[in-house]
């Protein structure tokens, strides 16, 4: 039985939000008093590992050993969904490598209204898995850099075992792809969405590299070449931006005032709370916590 709309009050209206159909509705006729607004940020970002077996050299990931207690994190859960969170999404490192992942989105989704995701690099992926997760989340982000070739010298995986993980994967749950563009990726992109049409994927999320572990990011011409396929694009899988590279694209705004933390925050691996993943600063959730750590962060 699908579950009524989780209502979240804010700057821009009132969201009715259902986590089963992925339906978003905002009213935004209605002025909300301050006192009103939801405390928490719209969507929260968790790193539950730092561990994965790969090596792309565009991650972000911290390379030292962490993990995230159940405990804490489950009452984090809990506290988000009182506040006003619409929706978590657990990475890491590789979120499959967490070994409590299956018991989380289970909590999750039968304790609180909160929409559950994750983004996998998908080769862990198997029945057991499907099994274990089915029913307990409501989209999966899946990394794909580049197709074929392009994809195996970055990730050093086959692609067609990539493949087979979208029979899988789809299965569980909607499912949309994380696409890193640069320099090697972005001649890729026209197969990325005959991929991403082929084997049902409900979107494609375009991830500019950003400039980490030494690295620069995307160039500009790169970035300009992207703009230039993004205007003249006419596929039929809906596209769209990380919003940490989305200046200069033309994009769909419905939120615009609820912005910043009011919209997003993330909270790495040691229990840290940040602006976004590739932010070095944050605030450590203590015992009083995730909305003090955060009132803490937004005062930095």
């Amino acid at each position: 039985m699908q579950r009524q709309f989780k209502i979240r009050m804010g700057p821009d209206g009132i969201l009715l939000f259902n986590r089963d159909t992925g339906i978003n509705i905002l009213i935004d006729e209605i002025k909300i008093p301050q006192k009103l607004w939801a405390t928490a940020p719209r969507h929260v970002s968790i790193a539950l590992t730092n561990a994965c077996d790969l090596d792309c050299p565009h991650c972000f990931a911290p390379k030292y050993p962490a993990k995230l207690d159940v405990k804490r994190l489950l009452t984090w859960l809990n506290e988000l969904d009182a506040s006003g969170c619409i929706g978590i999404g657990f990475g890491g490192g590789e979120p499959t490598l967490y070994h409590e992942l299956p018991n989380v989105c289970r909590y999750a989704a039968q304790n609180t209204d909160l929409a559950v995701t994750f983004t996998t690099h998908g080769h862990y992926i198997d029945n057991r898995l499907v099994a274990a997760l089915k029913g307990n989340v409501h989209f999966i982000r899946v990394s794909m850099d580049g197709v074929g070739a392009t994809y195996e010298k970055i990730r050093k995986r086959r692609f067609a075992s990539l493949l087979n993980r979208f029979e899988l994967i789809r299965d569980i749950a909607p499912f949309g792809i994380n696409y890193l563009v640069n320099k090697l990726t972005l001649p890729d992109l026209d197969a990325a969405v005959t991929v991403a049409t082929e084997y049902g994927a409900s979107e494609l999320l375009l991830i500019p590299e950003q400039p980490v572990r030494g690295r620069r990011g995307i160039d500009r011409q790169t970035m300009q070449k992207l703009r230039e396929w993004v205007n003249s694009y006419q596929g039929g899988i809906p596209i769209s931006i990380s919003e940490v590279a989305s200046e200069g694209f033309t994009v769909c705004t419905a939120f615009r005032h609820e912005t910043g933390l009011r919209a997003y925050a993330h909270i790495d691996s040691t229990g840290v709370i940040k602006r976004s993943s590739f932010d070095e600063n944050g605030v450590t959730i203590g015992p009083e916590g995730v909305l003090h750590a955060l009132n803490m962060l937004e005062h930095l």
